[in-house]
């Protein structure tokens, strides 16, 4: 079996196309940007370019994970398995046609009243030929440990599509069970992820001698009890069974545990000064908070929406903007220790935005309008200053003239 040579020279201009999380990172940036300007348009100034056929309020929910937050976690997989397995990942016209494909399902919503059909089989394909780049170099690697992640992007091809079902009206129940099973999905997915990279980064980044505490039966219990909180949780949504609700709350408080005393574990006082060491600190934190409102759903009656942005806007989206600036740092030569100062201005412009899209909302309720505005002008100014700044370095060629 032939090995990647990862030393190869590379010559020309760009290097769009050499590795996964260049187009698929700028892609997520450039989408932030346009899919929250229409948003924007669509809930705050009543805009009605969206198909007729797709209620706005689910479209934006969907293109939240299936769109920006997939692209995000396709540009790293294409990435990172290419560094676990030396296998080559998909590169060049191929690399680039999977893009075209993600970006052509995103566009179909708004071309006229074109067959929500078409738009499925887009979107379904796109996730299954990412399934098949995954799986390909793992499999011809046989780095079968790596193979729950194969497992993972095949259960959000089979959301997509339950999704679709109910977008379709075959299964009405899909849509719910398809979109907030890919959003556990997720959830698990930087929860896992986040356990073995974050207290790692810590470790390196603090500037001093630091063993981040993890303890195994967090590890086992957090993982048990996630699935178990997402079952109850999606049956609730579907019975509205209230047993259901009630379980899927103690759970959600057990996470608030597990997770805060995995957080106390991992804290040492240089990450304030690290920003790319305490937006993932705090995209965390934020996850947390968002199990929290998932219980004070259930118990104290606060709106379902405050937990989803808690998770979506706080977690997901700070999360993958930090490991997308501290990746692109460290794929194209440059140093993850002095990243761009304009990463601070991104990271409290998101934060911003989720506290108010959350908080702000929660607690002054009077000018819910005003916050909703508010979070989304904040948010298109955080991503407009993430492409800007790291745009030219996905386009070009690594500073230190290697290939990727």
């Amino acid at each position: 079996m032939s090995k990647l040579n990862i030393e190869s020279p590379v010559t020309g201009k760009y290097a769009l196309s050499q590795l996964g999380f260049r187009p698929f990172f700028l892609a997520a940036g450039l989408f932030a940007i346009v899919s929250m300007v229409l948003w924007t348009g669509i809930y705050s100034f009543g805009w009605g370019g969206l198909h007729s056929g797709y209620p706005a309020i689910t479209w934006h929910a969907h293109e939240m994970v299936f769109g920006y937050t997939v692209a995000v976690a396709a540009g790293f997989l294409l990435t990172a398995i290419r560094n676990w397995t030396g296998q080559q990942t998909l590169h060049g016209w191929p690399l680039l046609a999977l893009v075209g494909m993600w970006l052509l399902a995103r566009i179909l919503p708004f071309v006229g009243e074109l067959p929500l059909l078409v738009l499925a089989v887009v979107d379904t394909l796109f996730l299954f030929c990412l399934l098949l780049a995954v799986a390909y170099p793992i499999i011809r690697a046989k780095q079968w440990q790596q193979m729950g992640i194969v497992g993972s992007v095949t259960l959000l091809v089979v959301a997509d599509a339950v999704f679709y079902l109910g977008l379709l009206g075959v299964w009405p129940k899909g849509l719910q069970l398809g979109l907030y099973g890919a959003f556990y999905l997720i959830l698990s997915l930087i929860l896992i992820v986040g356990r073995r990279v974050i207290p790692f980064f810590i470790e390196r980044g603090v500037g001093c001698p630091f063993t981040a505490r993890n303890r195994g039966w967090i590890d086992s219990s957090a993982l048990v009890l996630l699935l178990l909180f997402a079952v109850a949780d999606l049956t609730f949504m579907v019975t509205g069974h209230g047993v259901a609700g009630y379980v899927s709350a103690e759970l959600a408080l057990l996470q608030v545990l597990l997770h805060s005393l995995r957080l106390w574990g991992w804290h040492h006082p240089n990450i304030w000064k690290k920003p790319l060491l305490w937006v993932l600190y705090l995209a965390y934190l934020w996850l947390v908070l968002g199990f929290l409102l998932k219980f004070l759903a259930v118990v104290a009656g606060v709106s379902p929406w405050l937990a989803v942005h808690a998770f979506a806007y706080g977690g997901f989206t700070v999360v993958t903007v930090g490991m997308m600036a501290r990746v692109i740092l460290g794929h194209t030569g440059r140093n993850v220790f002095e990243p761009p100062l304009v990463v601070v201005a991104v990271f409290v412009l998101l934060l911003g935005g989720a506290a108010i899209r959350v908080l702000a909302v929660w607690w002054l309720p009077h000018s819910h309008a005003v916050w909703i505005l508010a979070s989304q002008l904040l948010w298109i100014a955080a991503f407009t200053l993430f492409v800007w700044k790291y745009a030219p370095m996905l386009l070009k060629p690594r500073v230190d003239g290697c290939y990727g």
